[in-house]
């Protein structure tokens, strides 16, 4: 564990994660054997099914004492397709099937056993139970198992950095499975809504909490620096609410949100002296925003899930250790192909141990930059830096600094209606007086003229000749200030 946390930290294990796994069956062939396995089961899954008809895949219904129905949504990283996670390269490269035997066959229990085991996590957050949590548990056991197995050996890689950056601000460790709920542990996650990465951060709350993200670089999707930044992030939630629960729901739908339920949910006791505001999350949990209904609940299964795992018979997959790696420092653009190409690693591998690099260009020429690659690779990149800024420059970096701006004008003939093209000083600076709305002066032997263009006046025209009104009044006869666009008038 702590040599897979030094991949990230500066040193010596790469840290990736993604399946080769072709034996392994996806959910919905689990589904078909699952239905066949457990007549029990099927039937239940049918009576849910009835009574939920128009429910989409993505969202259930709980009926209270009262029979009130209220719908949930699961959050968003429970309804990924287990495929994308298989087809990652850390899961190709590092994972695979596990040694045991992985049934088909998730078992039940009475809910004082949940309740039970709930209470033996150790945690400083309540994971408590009620009907809600126990439907996610059931989705994680059921529906998502396979999910869980990926994410089980998934969490070799990232857990050890989840843990170091929760230590390092004195937060409760079981915050590390706050990215089974955000993003299943894909560290290429994108949201609806744009968040990113194995914390699903937004723009706006990436940069906040020192996040670089620009058109090259999006470091939410370093898992090291967006572990940090998550770590600060869920402390400064702690100040605010002084609870976990409370901050795991900020963490999903924000403060203003949060703040908003606590006051709606305390309404009727405005104006109680010395009442103080209920803030406790299962008080306020209807005024929530309905995904954030469901976020608390999936964040104590994925702690059940992630621990519990062997009683519903789910297998990890096993981990293999990443080649070790290490970082080299450049402060000259390069692309991650123009690294593969000379060295000879692998482009995926980089691309997997650099995911902050969104178009595999590294802006070295802005600010000195990192990459990561396998430690028996860097050797070679110093010894051959110049041959890789070389290599497939042109190709691979398009980017122009310096170009030539072609200075042909184009004219039209008012007697052909033919068009074409000249060039020359005279054009450009006919061109050029043309865009500026400037008149254009003509010679003759008497002297020089212009040509009046709309909305001048003679004072503009004398300013732009150096001349005077009176001047260009004598010069061409005028009594007055009318003048006519399109005649010319005499300046010389």
């Amino acid at each position: 564990m702590i040599l897979l946390v030094a991949a990230f930290l500066g040193g010596n294990i790469g840290l990736n994660a993604q399946v080769v796994n072709t034996d392994t069956p996806t959910e919905e062939e689990f589904e078909d054997e699952y239905e066949d396995g457990d007549e029990e089961d099927e039937e239940d899954e049918e009576d849910e099914e009835e009574s939920a008809e128009e429910l989409s895949v993505d969202e259930f219904a709980v009926t209270d004492e009262e029979g009130n129905e209220e719908v949930i949504e699961f959050p968003e990283a429970m309804t990924y397709d287990l495929d994308s996670l298989l087809n990652l390269y850390m899961s190709k490269a590092y994972l695979s099937p596990g040694d045991c035997e992985m049934k088909n066959e998730n078992p039940t229990y009475p809910k004082e056993v949940y309740i039970e085991r709930l209470s033996r996590i150790p945690s400083v957050q309540e994971l408590t139970y009620n009907d809600i949590v126990q439907r996610f548990i059931d989705r994680y056991s059921g529906r998502l198992r396979y999910s869980v197995s990926y994410m089980l050996g998934a969490a070799n890689f990232y857990i050890p950095i989840f843990e170091e950056a929760l230590e390092a601000y004195q937060l409760p460790l079981e915050l590390k499975y706050l990215p089974i709920i955000e993003s299943a542990l894909n560290p290429k996650a994108v949201s609806r809504a744009g968040a990113t990465g194995l914390w699903q951060f937004m723009l706006g709350t990436g940069k906040q909490y020192g996040l670089e993200v620009n058109s090259l670089v999006d470091e939410r999707r370093d898992p090291v620096k967006s572990s940090y930044a998550a770590a600060r992030y869920l402390r400064d939630l702690y100040k605010i609410f002084g609870d976990w629960n409370l901050v795991i729901a900020a963490y999903n739908c924000g403060p203003e949100n949060i703040n908003k339920a606590i006051h709606r949910a305390n309404a009727s006791k405005t104006g109680q002296a010395n009442e103080a505001p209920n803030k406790d999350y299962w008080y306020i949990y209807p005024y929530l925003p309905a995904e954030t209904r469901g976020y608390v609940p999936a964040f104590i299964a994925a702690n059940y899930i992630m621990t519990y795992y062997c009683e519903h018979n789910i297998c990890p997959m096993t981990t293999r250790l990443p080649a070790q790696s290490d970082t080299v420092m450049v402060h000259r653009d390069v692309h991650l192909e123009q690294i593969a190409g000379v060295i000879g690693t692998d482009a995926d591998l980089l691309r997997s141990l650099n995911p902050e690099y969104r178009r595999d260009i590294v802006p070295g020429n802005t600010k000195p930059c990192a990459i990561r690659m396998p430690l028996a690779d860097t050797g070679k990149f110093i010894d051959n830096e110049d041959s890789v800024y070389n290599y497939r420059v042109s190709e691979l970096l398009t980017k122009r600094l310096v170009v030539d701006v072609n200075d042909d004008v184009p004219t039209y003939s008012r007697k052909r209606g033919s068009f074409s093209r000249r060039s020359g000083r005279y054009s450009r600076r006919a061109a050029r007086n043309s865009r500026r709305g400037r008149a254009t002066r003509s010679r003759s032997r008497g002297g020089s003229s212009v040509t009046i263009q709309r909305g001048q006046t003679l004072s503009q025209i004398a300013k732009r000749n150096g001349t005077t009104v009176a001047k260009l009044r004598k010069l061409n006869g005028l009594k007055g200030n009318n003048i006519q666009a399109g005649k010319k008038i005499r300046v010389r």
